[in-house]
């Protein structure tokens, strides 16, 4: 899967959450069926996964802390979750976020 949309705002499906375990010094992405181990910088990509931000915001906030971040490595991260179901698009404008 690739994902072109410009307008693409992904989010963690809401089956799946984000966990650090500071035994193993590892993070991970649960779901009642699978585990994902995925890297600091992976859990970084989740954390800004709201439906809020597209890939583009996401990759520019993400080079604002880390040297190389490419845009293409974002998409790539997050189509691949999507492909797993681990994580939705939102097309077009950010979901409102309930108050």
């Amino acid at each position: 899967m690739e994902l072109t949309d410009e307008d693409a705002r992904p989010r963690l499906a809401p089956h799946v959450r984000l966990t650090y375990s500071a035994a193993r010094k590892e993070y991970a992405l649960l779901s009642p069926e699978t585990i994902w181990v995925i890297n600091a910088t992976g859990a970084a990509i989740v954390e800004l996964c709201d439906a809020q931000r597209t890939i583009a915001e996401i990759s520019a906030e993400l080079r604002d802390r880390y040297d190389q971040v490419a845009e293409s490595d974002v998409r790539s991260f997050v189509a691949n979750l999507v492909t797993k179901h681990g994580m939705e698009v939102n097309h077009g404008k950010a979901l409102r976020t309930a108050r």
